[in-house]
């Protein structure tokens, strides 16, 4: 008798408890077809649209589960191109039917990173929306890598989606607060004058710095 409770509540619970949602995953050819499926606390909606310049360049949206971390808005501002998530969730059979409506114009929000143009990373881009971080990755292009710099919202850098995005944003990606504060070039510089105070005391100082320079060339 006292077996019978605790089997009659492992298989009830995993009943009373599914939540029923929409599942939809786009091809290549960016449709797909509503299914429903079984979620442990959470349905979800997803739209990502890239632009570049003025240009939308791609708009995906997603139905699947969720939890609460995936419940956000974010975006990724590398001046040329823009990249805005918004993801809701709710918790009722089948809420997660229809598509998040395209994202409003966002305006500048008074702060300022710096972005690359090719090699050059000197120019200051102004931040948007949510936008309160810079950012600094380095990805791979084609077997070449390439520095890119911008704008950030804080759940890019940081939590759930910062351990999802790292990967396929970049082979190294950084954030920090402040204005400029991505700037390479002046820890470059502090790193190069720390380097060169230490090389002193070394026969071959310019083999120490030169070794050190080239290797933040690349951050």
């Amino acid at each position: 008798m006292y077996l019978i409770v605790p089997i009659l509540v492992s298989l009830l619970l995993p009943k009373a408890y599914s939540l029923k949602c929409f599942e939809c995953t786009p091809g290549e050819s960016g449709a797909c077809t509503d299914k429903e499926t079984d979620c442990p606390t959470q349905c979800g909606n997803t739209r990502i649209t890239s632009y570049m310049g003025g240009t939308t360049l791609s708009d995906v949206n997603l139905k699947s589960c969720s939890v609460p971390a995936q419940c956000l808005t974010a975006s990724v501002n590398f001046g040329m191109m823009r990249t805005m998530i918004a993801s809701t969730c709710c918790n009722t059979d089948l809420c997660n039917s229809k598509s998040i409506p395209e994202s409003t114009k966002t305006t500048p929000n008074g702060k300022k990173c710096f972005t690359c143009t090719g090699t050059d990373c000197t120019s200051a881009l102004s931040c948007e929306g949510d936008e309160d971080r810079c950012i600094s990755t380095i990805v791979n292009m084609g077997g070449e890598k390439m520095t890119m710099k911008g704008c950030a919202s804080k759940s890019i850098c940081v939590g759930d989606m910062s351990g999802a995005l790292g990967p396929t944003m970049g082979i190294d990606m950084k954030c920090c607060e402040g204005n400029l504060c991505n700037n390479a070039q002046s820890i470059g510089l502090s790193l190069l004058l720390l380097v060169t105070s230490m090389a002193e005391e070394d026969d071959d100082p310019y083999e120490c710095v030169g070794g050190d320079d080239a290797v933040y060339a690349n951050v």
